[in-house]
């Protein structure tokens, strides 16, 4: 498996500041040394997210989470750990170099990285031909649609020829093998063996992934053909699968991080139409139905969703599809009215971007819309199309796994059809149960994907996560503790997390250095990240008389450790059948733990560190190799 190496991850913290990377985010005030928000992990009206600049890491008290600015990015924007480092990396322009540890990775990586270069070169050629003698017709045809050459520019709009030996030229000057062109779908190939090329004199739209990176292209038709459909998307590659990828969401995620929901229309046109009039949150799919993937994708980054389909049969099955599986990602849905046969980008050519704005101000909120919808086809009049319509809602409501924000909702659609609430209610967590032991359809063009579990932080005691947090923030408290070999490698068995400690106190990241612990805690598993960065004592600062605070803490371990090893004893002695020799070891170890327990808070006010006699240096923890 590919890995990112330490050095890179530390060069990124290195040059990233915490504090203008989270407010690029959310809103942050100064409070004193640190700063505080309102945390975007869970609902709160008072801040309790906290910024700290010197240690460049987070922590909020509310929802326990915290980390550094690669953590931080991987949590608000629901990322893997690699996928927040390199996007960390692109901010602050650093190269991310991985290092591959099986000859079939290298080939895969080198595959992908050649198919990535290929369709950004043929990008680049289609938007060049845009501009040509030959594809007059191709900018009337934008024109005609209100767009000028800047947004052609913007998009980095192409044209393929109608000919398809200017484009077969071309490609012959290009340092790819033709089974690449074929696998990255610009060619087809025939049953003899042949190619041919894929589009012709279509006007050529880039598919984008959310990196920026060109992976596909969607090619309207241009002159009717009804041999042809009206759009033709790239067929599936290595580097596209539709299903996974949303038109224009690598535009549009910033400002729908910034206004908490997207708009989500039914083609590329409108989302670019959207986007050229100042509405930036709007995306599209790409010719399929809105998938449980694009709803896991959109949940990094949306609280809300507005529809915004055609006002026709299809375009409310399309809504209802969308609602599920947005619904199952805890994302709040409304809908657009939009007038019968327009769509956004005819609508705001006929009345302007604010009219549209208007609509979308005035979304109505999904049940509500579908709710009026039905009372104007008439399907409410009749009590078996009633009942139906009640059923359908049930199963409907049944998809959102919130409890208190479903049952709020039921008690509206309740009202509204004058249903009784309690009996929906119960019908509602009827069907919620009953599609929880059941798996969801997963979507025919998705790849199949594993279940992926949810991690927990690993048990650590909070005096524990407290001496990792001085071991990690103090010189002094780290050089002290070092020492300790003996009586922590003795308490481990007792304690929850000493391994932990030990693992840093081996390590020896340099306290001085934000760079070097925070490089050094997400080099951890992330049970191990999470036990530290989840507890609260780890995040206090280290007292100004370090070495005191932490011979007590210490102290403390020993103590809880030296108790539980009691314990332990006596239950052991308790059992029935014990020996008389095993039950005369045990008395005795219990004696000696006893005195152990009378000398542990001399040990540690008394230290051999400060005896006049100096015995042979404590054994420490060995070093790490880095």
């Amino acid at each position: 498996m590919s890995q990112i190496s330490q050095e890179t991850k530390e060069q990124i913290l290195a040059a990233t500041d915490i504090v203008a990377l989270i407010e690029s985010y959310i809103p942050v005030k100064r409070a004193g040394a640190t700063y505080k928000a309102l945390c975007p992990f869970h609902n709160e009206k008072t801040p309790s997210f906290n910024i700290n600049p010197v240690r460049q890491s987070f922590h909020c008290f509310g929802c326990k989470k915290g980390g550094d600015a690669i953590t931080f990015v991987r949590e608000i924007e629901n990322l893997t750990y690699p996928d927040a480092i390199k996007k960390l990396a692109a901010r602050v322009g650093i190269t991310v170099q991985e290092e591959v540890s099986s000859p079939e990775e290298d080939r895969a990586r080198r595959q992908r990285g050649r198919l990535l270069d290929l369709h950004r070169e043929t990008c680049e050629f289609l938007h060049q031909m845009l501009f040509t003698e030959e594809a007059t017709h191709a900018r009337e045809y934008l024109k005609s649609r209100g767009f000028g050459k800047e947004m052609a520019v913007r998009w980095q709009i192409g044209w393929m020829p109608e000919n398809p030996e200017v484009f077969l030229k071309w490609a012959r000057t290009k340092n790819y093998k033709r089974g690449e062109w074929i696998e990255a779908g610009i060619f087809g190939q025939s049953e003899r063996g042949g190619v041919f090329v894929r589009f012709r004199d279509r006007l050529m739209f880039p598919i984008r992934n959310e990196h920026a990176d060109v992976i596909a292209f969607s090619g309207r038709q241009l002159r009717h053909d009804p041999n042809s459909g009206k759009y033709i998307n790239s067929p599936e590659t290595p580097v596209f699968k539709k299903s996974n990828v949303l038109f224009a969401l690598e535009r549009a995620r910033k400002a729908i991080l910034k206004e908490g929901s997207v708009l989500l229309c039914e083609g590329q046109i409108d989302a670019i139409a959207c986007h050229e009039q100042g509405i930036t949150q709007a995306i599209a799919p790409l010719g399929t139905a809105f998938t449980p993937h694009h709803a896991k994708l959109l949940r990094r980054y949306a609280k809300r969703a507005l529809l915004c389909f055609d006002a026709d049969k299809a375009g409310f099955t399309a809504a209802d599809r969308a609602y599920r599986e947005l619904a199952a990602e805890n994302i709040s849905v409304r809908v657009v009215r939009m007038p019968a046969g327009e769509d956004p980008d005819s609508f705001m050519q006929k009345h302007g971007a604010d009219a549209f704005r208007e609509l979308l101000a005035e979304a109505a909120d999904f049940f509500d819309f579908k709710i009026d919808q039905a009372t104007a086809a008439g399907q409410l009049h009749d009590l078996q199309d009633r009942l139906a319509f009640e059923k359908e809602c049930i199963s409907l409501l049944s998809m959102m796994p919130d409890a208190v924000v479903r049952e709020g909702i039921i008690q509206h659609v309740g009202t509204r059809l004058r249903a009784g609430t309690i009996e929906l209610q119960n019908a509602v967590n009827r069907a919620a149960r009953a599609s929880k032991a059941k798996p969801r359809n997963a979507d025919r063009d998705a790849p199949a994907e594993p279940e992926v579990p949810v991690v927990q932080g690993m048990p650590i005691d909070p005096t524990v996560a407290y001496l990792c947090g001085i071991a990690l923030h103090s010189a002094v408290g780290q050089e002290w503790l070092a020492e300790q070999y003996e009586t922590l490698h003795e308490a481990a068995e007792f304690i929850e997390g000493i391994s932990l400690l030990e693992e840093i106190l081996s390590a020896r990241p340099d306290p001085t250095s934000h760079v070097a612990v925070n490089g050094f805690i997400s080099g951890l598993t992330e049970p191990q990240r999470l036990a530290l960065t989840s507890n609260p004592e780890f995040h206090n600062d280290p007292p100004e008389d370090v070495l005191p605070a932490t011979e007590t803490a210490l102290s403390e371990v020993c103590s809880n450790a030296l108790l539980r090893r009691d314990a332990s004893l006596q239950a052991r002695m308790s059992r029935p059948g014990i020996s008389m020799g095993e039950l005369s070891r045990l008395l005795n170890e219990t004696k000696l733990v006893a005195e152990l327990l009378k000398g542990v808070k001399q040990r540690f006010v008394f230290t051999e560190r400060f005896a006049p006699n100096r015995k042979p240096p404590p054994k420490q923890f060995p070093r790490k190799s880095h």
